[in-house]
């Protein structure tokens, strides 16, 4: 939150989120830091009251088609899948399309620089996130030019 707090100082004009949320509690202190949408691996009754009296846009997680359906019964359309890999890839992303075409996923967990492109050609995923961007030894050495490099071609 320390970090999510000096950005949105320093930025003020930049749109930043937050996650991963997996408490409750997490949602005022992201609030109060900067934060303008969370993003959490999951979806329960707990978190989804916590986000309602924050008022912050929210992207929950989701595994499996029940999850998928419980979230766009209390009205969300765009949900992340998490994690992605693991949960089936693109193969899961082309089957949720079926029976549920009004839903938009952002796939995390597995997505990379090798097959970020992929996810982004199907019709239900306006998004994708990764860490592939931005790599802990990027990041513990001070390298910015890779991560900004690394960020440029992944908007290209």
């Amino acid at each position: 939150m320390e970090a999510l707090a000096a950005i949105t100082r320093a930025l003020p004009e930049a749109t930043v989120g937050v996650g991963t949320l997996t408490r409750p509690e997490q949602f005022s202190e992201a609030a109060e830091a900067g934060a303008k949408f969370a993003v959490s691996p999951g979806l329960t009754r707990v978190m989804l009251n916590a986000c309602a009296e924050s008022g912050m846009p929210y992207l929950p997680g989701v595994f499996t088609p029940s999850e998928a359906m419980a979230a766009r019964d209390v009205g969300f359309q765009y949900l992340k899948l998490f994690p992605a890999k693991q949960a089936g890839g693109i193969g899961m992303l082309n089957a949720l399309a079926g029976p549920f075409p009004e839903l938009k996923l952002c796939p995390t967990g597995g997505i990379d620089g090798s097959n970020f492109q992929k996810f982004l050609a199907l019709p239900n995923v306006p998004s994708v996130g990764g860490h592939w961007m931005a790599p802990q030894e990027a990041i513990a050495a001070g390298d910015w030019d890779t991560i900004t490099r690394l960020a440029a071609e992944a908007n290209s």
